[in-house]
């Protein structure tokens, strides 16, 4: 099973302006995306931006770049325009794995990819792992998803999702012990046939009210496969104190 990896990075971001290349452990942090990446076993890792300080940076550690528009509203249609100038093949896996995921372990990328492979129906595949704690189910910057039986996404809320109405009503700390309660981990893969069509389509109103742009694709009623990560999945970067914390994770992994 051969896929396929593309790192969309811009250099705007509100909270954390340059995030591509603040420094990591010595090197910009697009790099050491870029090396787990390279780690997963993918045929091929494309990153896409429209910056060129960006683009200038990861040619010196010998990247494959993809300069894109700058027009694009979402990383998946800046991923979708690198699909159609490589010409690649409908059936094509393609993985998304966002700029600022320095400590995303590369074993997740290749989970993601072949759980694509394994659902043919599925337009998205993606992962997710347990809440066990009060704190991270009520914080609207986690995103939460409930899927069906077969694993298939009912739903994706910044809110707490499953609302156990009679636990939360009376218990303030601990969670229901019965009820499965996940966080969405923001790694995707998909056909790039399926990239074509997305980019059709207007953004959803439910997707304008979470902010969460996943909710495009079940508005329009195709579906999303989501498995339990395999291992964790690391610390993504948004703020100086998670470039802090990602710091201190890949340092410790070099030492070990």
């Amino acid at each position: 099973m051969e896929f396929k990896v593309i790192i969309p990075a811009r250099y705007a971001s509100s909270r954390l302006p340059g995030k591509p290349l603040r420094k990591i452990a010595g090197k910009p942090m697009i790099q050491h995306v870029f090396e787990r990446a390279k780690e997963s076993g993918a045929g091929q890792t494309v990153i896409a931006t429209d910056d060129e300080r960006i683009a200038e940076a990861c040619s010196l550690f010998d990247a494959e770049i993809c300069i894109t528009s700058q027009d694009h509203q979402s990383g998946t249609e800046r991923i979708a325009e690198v699909v159609n100038q490589f010409g690649w093949p409908d059936e094509t896996i393609v993985v998304n794995l966002q700029g600022d995921e320095p400590c995303m372990p590369g074993e997740l990328l290749s989970q993601v990819a072949e759980d694509m492979d394994h659902h043919p129906d599925a337009s998205i595949t993606t992962l997710s792992m347990p809440i066990k704690e009060r704190g991270p189910l009520f914080d609207p910057h986690v995103v939460k998803v409930v899927t069906n039986a077969e694993g298939y996404a009912l739903y994706f809320s910044r809110a707490p999702i499953p609302w156990h109405r009679d636990e939360f009503l009376h218990q303030e700390r601990l969670l229901p012990a019965d009820t499965g309660f996940a966080r969405h981990i923001g790694l995707y893969a998909y056909r790039a046939g399926f990239l074509n069509r997305y980019i059709t389509w207007p953004a959803a109103p439910l997707e304008k009210a979470e902010s969460l742009e996943q909710l495009r694709v079940l508005w329009h009623g195709e579906l999303i496969h989501v498995s339990e990560a395999k291992v964790d999945a690391g610390h993504g970067v948004d703020t100086l104190e998670d470039l802090k914390f990602a710091e201190e994770s890949i340092s410790g992994i070099t030492r070990s």
